[in-house]
């Protein structure tokens, strides 16, 4: 079968990557272009969970400034059954994002593309794609996790990818799509910025930042975990090859200068692909003791290191070690983060209520403090819908009161997510060996004046929250280093950030009621009910 040769047959797999939709990216001259500083627009698109967004930056030596020429919706779909992400639709949106970024910039020096992890779409030998990507929320991995341990002991897929479990990862995912026509006829399979990327340019590539979140890359030597692919049957040429932020990825094609009526040629450039490495690249410290929380629909909250940490310890806390930009590592653990928020305020809209993020916020401020708590972290909160509902569960499962008012609710969630966030950073300090000094936020989050300063009082840290477009600034900075507009190593480019961007700094508070709420927690996740 041909499912089976490409998974077994490295041969087979070889020769598809040779097929005629595949362009050679060495082809390409190395393009740094002629752009005095105070010309070069580079535009970022920036993919998320809820919407897609083109952003022009403009760079120079002295710091950047951002415009959002275009947002977009992204609406994922459930079709038979399945949910799907709707990538032509988001295609679409970055297509006419790319009109406006040149009617706003005139000309774009580059452009480069990030968005979620671990999803991919699934190419034909014509480059066609067989069918809209699969969600990380669809229930398709269900119960794929331990099959895949019962071949690859999950400690030993640790010490092999230094990532934590989830059974959305990409490896549950191919295991749970062997089986299906898509994959007998697959190719290629390309993680969403890689999907863009080839639809934009005709390059087909993987870049490392976005693959070392599919379970399947050793994070120390930057290449695939060939023990565990062998084991479980996948063979990595099923991934186009492998690249870094920084890297060559191809011009815009023909086709697309003339939809977006843009002015070739028109580098694009492999940046940190995962919005994550785009954002923690854009994260404004000034040293490295520093914490940092990338703060959106997901909170990723650790350190960056200089190399993995693969440890008993690392694994039993569920820390990442995923790559970030100039070879630095993302240790990290991924929480369920502002989706609670989220989820709640689109039932409420649902449900017919007049409500806006403001008011819950300030109803929240209200409310009693660290009154009821929950495990921000809980699988049970993953899905979506009936988010209220299923937070007053959570509480009356486990003795705690249970929130009754809007504010109450969402009171709920700011202190458990607080309390997540200094639970993951202080885990991630004893596993790592590190101390910090300063927690950054960075993202939507910022924005959420009452969630940074919970964090501060529950970490006992001063937090400095900002910028908002952390990614799209990660992003654009690796281009305009490309292009040689701006030079020196990441701590170089984040001081630009500093001067340019607005930041504010919060205080901690009395930290004593957040160590009693914090063991409260705890004896919550042991199944200690509340006295």
């Amino acid at each position: 079968m041909r499912r089976a040769r490409l998974l077994r047959d490295p041969g087979a797999a070889h020769t598809a990557s040779r097929h005629s939709f595949f362009r050679d990216p060495s082809a390409f001259e190395v393009f740094r272009m002629p752009a005095a500083p105070q010309t070069a627009a580079f535009g970022a698109i920036d993919l998320g969970a809820s919407s897609g967004r083109v952003i022009v930056g403009r760079v120079t030596p002295d710091g950047v400034g951002l415009a959002e020429v275009h947002r977009f919706p992204n609406r994922p779909v459930r079709v038979a059954g399945t949910l799907h992400w709707d990538a032509l639709g988001l295609y679409a949106g970055i297509l006419d994002g790319l009109r406006a970024a040149g009617t706003a910039a005139g000309r774009l020096t580059s452009v480069g593309i990030d968005s979620w992890g671990v999803d991919f779409g699934l190419v034909d030998a014509s480059g066609a794609l067989l069918g809209n990507p699969v969600h990380y929320r669809d229930a398709r991995t269900e119960g794929v996790p331990d099959r895949v341990h019962a071949t690859v002991p999950a400690a030993d897929l640790y010490a092999a990818t230094g990532i934590q479990h989830a059974a959305f990862n990409t490896v549950h995912q191919l295991v749970a799509a062997r089986d299906t026509p898509q994959f007998a006829a697959a190719r290629q399979a390309m993680l969403i910025p890689d999907l863009i990327s080839f639809w934009l340019t005709g390059v087909a590539g993987t870049e490392r930042t976005n693959a070392s979140t599919t379970q399947l890359l050793d994070p120390a030597s930057r290449d695939w975990a060939h023990a565990v692919t062998d084991a479980l049957g996948i063979d990595p040429a099923l991934f186009p090859p492998l690249r870094s932020p920084g890297d060559p990825a191809g011009f815009l094609l023909p086709e697309v200068l003339a939809e977006t009526g843009l002015s070739g040629p028109v580098p694009v450039v492999a940046v940190g692909s995962h919005d994550t490495a785009s954002a923690v690249a854009g994260v404004p410290a000034d040293g490295g003791n520093f914490a940092y929380i990338s703060s959106g629909t997901w909170s990723l909250v650790g350190l960056e290191l200089d190399a993995p940490v693969r440890t008993e310890a690392a694994r039993a806390a569920n820390f990442t070690n995923e790559l970030g930009v100039d070879g630095t590592i993302r240790y990290l653990r991924n929480i369920t983060g502002l989706w609670l928020l989220q989820e709640c305020l689109r039932q409420w809209q649902a449900d017919g209520q007049d409500v806006a993020l403001s008011d819950v916020l300030a109803e929240a401020d209200r409310a009693t403090p660290l009154r009821s708590l929950v495990d921000a972290g809980d699988d049970a909160f993953l899905a979506p819908g009936g988010m209220p509902r299923r937070i007053a569960d959570a509480c009356r499962r486990t003795g705690e009161p249970v929130p009754e008012t809007r504010g109450a609710i969402v009171r709920c969630i700011l202190d458990s997510l607080a309390l997540a966030y200094r639970a993951a950073v202080a885990d991630a300090c004893r596993t790592a060996d590190r101390t910090v000094d300063t927690v950054h936020i960075v993202g939507g989050g910022v924005q959420n004046e009452l969630l940074c300063r919970l964090t501060a009082d529950a970490c006992g840290l001063p937090v400095v929250a900002g910028p908002v477009e952390a990614a799209a600034l990660g992003n654009i900075l690796v281009q305009a280093r490309a292009l040689g507009i701006v030079h020196g190593t990441l701590g170089d480019l984040r001081s630009l950030l500093r001067g340019t961007q607005h930041l504010r700094r919060y205080e901690p508070g009395d930290r004593r009621p957040w160590d009693a709420a914090a063991e409260r927690l705890a004896a919550l996740r042991a199944g200690v009910p509340a006295a």
